[in-house]
This record gives C-alpha cells, structure tokens and sequence, in this order.
C-alpha cells in the first residue's frame, strides 16, 4: 500500500519524509527541491509482535510496512503544467492514498510561497488543482458515454448520470470523497482513477515551541474545522523534532520522547493513522522461526489472509486455527490457550480480525 506524501513548497513535507525513512532526501530552502519522488519503506509500528517474541522466542521478528512516496512541491496551475504539475498529478495517482502536510507555523526564515501562513488557503490550493485534472478526465469520459449512449445500452445512461453529479461537485470546488455512492456507483466511480477520491490525512506541521504548548494554535484549529467537514483526520507533529527523533536510537529516543512528555512520537501516530486511513489491519504469525504482522484490508476472509503468506496456502486452505492476541497474551502460551478452548477452528468463511495469531492448515 502506498501513501503519497504531498504539499505546497516549504511546508516541511520533505523533512518529514526524512525523518519517516531516515532517507535524506534533499530538504532545501526552496520549491522543487524533490523532483524524482523519493519512496520509502517503513514498518507499522506494532507493540504486540514485542509481546509475542518475548513468547516464542523467535529467530527473527518482521513487522509489517506501508510504503510513502514523497512527490514534488506543487504550485498553482499544475494541473496546467506550472511547476512540476504534469509529474506531481501522474505520481500522485499512482498512490492509494493521501499525507497532506500543511504548514502550521510562522517562520520569516523559511519562505512561503504565497508569501503568508494560512492552512485552509493552502489545503484548497492543491485540492482545487487535483479537482481541476480530474475535471479534465472527467470530461472526456462524459464525451464518450454521450456517443456511447447512442447504442441504446441503458447502462451508458446510468453511468453517465454518475459522472454529471461529480461534475456538479466539482463545480462546486468539492471533491469526489466528499460524496456517497452505493455499491454499484461505486465499482463505476472506481474505474475513473480520480485523483480527489483518495482518502486524505493532513499533517498540521508546527514549530517546536507550539509542540509542547498548552495554547491552542489558531493555525491548526482552522485546518481540524476545514477537515472535520470532509470527515478527514488531522495529525499534529512538528517535522523537525521528528527529523531529530530518527537519529537517535531506541534508548534515546525513548528517553527523549520522555524528556517531551510524549508516550509515542508524532510519526509511530502517523503511521497508524495511515493505515487505518487504508482501512487495513493486521493478523498475526508465531512460531520458534519467526513472529510476523501480515497487512490485510479489513473484512478479508480466512483463505485470502492464507494467501499473503503463500498462494499454496490458498489454493490448499483447509482451516486456520485461530485466537485472539488479548487471549493469548493473557493465557501466557498457546498451548494453554488451546487448554482454555480460547484457539478456534475457523473454515473458509470467517472474516479475519485484527490481532489474530493465526496457524492456517493447508492441503497441496
């Protein structure tokens, strides 16, 4: 799963990619400085693979990851090809989802592009550019069906009123996330590949003095009311102490998260909420060999789970014997879980749960 990370220039958006993969992507002063999108690989920040290798004892232990892809800063008029639009919008379709950083700070030494702080202008810039590229697709594909429509198919028809009601909502400087659609308009609205149906996190930036106030910032409170009318979350985290944070190790860190009076740093949140955003969760594996988190989007069934591990374990699937982390845990082994008959047999049927510690049999 990839999460694309985007933002006006200088708004912290390369930093904080840094500090999420320790990459060092060039954090410069100026727009444009990450042309070629940097891509990263994190791991999913799990307490309970921790809990369970001081269970088995494993010889290796493997989080799960999510992938983000730091493209470049954009400007007013990308969707006409100012700045780097052309190659901001192809690199933005290609992710699953959205990180929009947004700067929530006021600093003369780091210019802005507008030339003044203000999140929600900043937010509509870049989302009324994705609105305008998706007009463009969308006008073709309304050109199409209307010739289309021309065979009598009714199911032309059907469609066509679709892409007419997002367009009206794009007129309305909206963008496609922000409707509903039932199941059937959904599967249709899926195949258009509209950059505004992404789901999308922001990622309020502040300086390191506002991380630890107790004031409220004026700046996020208007980017959390903008957002709260999309239904979308907002993240606050000040890049430049997560940059710091990555350098250091485990120890460190902890004892500087402390220092902070912070139980997790703003980047573990923003990975988490990454992957809720993705509506993914994750089962579990555990043995002498190795304790692992395996991705799964929610509502996945026990054959399919079976085949993130190993196509043969789905083609072969007889049962998976299942219990639940919290279980387990509290049980203080398998074997007397299995005692307790909290270890279920589950069949082909059964929707996986985040925290399963899951044993799938299989038949070549």
């Amino acid at each position: 799963m990839k999460m694309g990370i985007v933002g006006l220039p200088n708004v912290g958006k390369s930093t904080l990619f840094n500090a999420i993969t320790k990459a060092g992507a060039e954090s410069a002063n100026y727009p444009f400085c990450t042309i070629e999108p940097n891509v990263g690989i994190v791991a999913v920040p799990d307490e309970r693979l921790n809990k369970l290798a001081e269970m088995y004892k494993p010889e290796k232990v493997t989080p799960t990851t999510i992938e983000f892809v730091d493209i470049a800063g954009l400007v007013k008029g990308a969707s006409k090809g100012e700045g780097l639009g052309n190659k901001f919008l192809s690199h933005i379709r290609e992710v699953d989802a959205i990180v929009h950083v947004v700067r929530c700070f006021e600093d003369s030494n780091i210019v802005h592009v507008e030339g003044s702080v203000d999140p929600v202008r900043d937010v509509e810039t870049i989302e009324m550019e994705l609105i305008l590229a998706d007009m463009e697709v969308l006008e073709r594909r309304i050109d199409r069906t209307r010739k289309m429509l021309k065979s009598g198919d009714k199911k032309y028809q059907v469609e066509l009123d679709i892409y007419e009601r997002i367009m009206k909502t794009f007129e309305e400087g909206k963008p496609v996330r922000s409707m509903s659609f039932s199941e059937e308009e959904k599967k249709i609205v899926d195949q258009l590949f509209l950059l505004t149906s992404k789901p999308v996190l922001y990622a309020a930036n502040v300086s390191e003095d506002d991380i630890n106030s107790d004031k409220p910032n004026p700046l996020v409170e208007k980017l959390v009311n903008y957002a709260k009318n999309e239904g979308s979350e907002v993240m606050v985290i000040c890049a430049k102490i997560e940059e710091e944070i990555a350098q250091l190790d485990d120890e460190e860190k902890a004892e500087f998260l402390k220092e902070l009076g912070l139980s997790e740093s703003g980047l573990d949140r923003l990975i988490k909420a990454s992957y809720r955003l993705l509506g993914l969760i994750s089962f579990l594996t555990a043995g002498p060999q190795e304790v692992r988190a395996w991705t799964i989007v929610k509502g996945t069934k026990a054959p399919q789970a079976a085949g993130k591990i190993h196509s043969d374990f789905e083609k072969g699937f007889i049962r998976a014997e299942v219990v639940a982390y919290d279980d387990l845990i509290k049980a203080g082994s398998y074997t007397i879980a299995k005692e307790k008959g909290l270890v279920r047999s589950e069949g082909k049927d059964y929707v996986m749960q985040d925290g399963d510690v899951t044993l799938f049999r299989f038949n070549v």
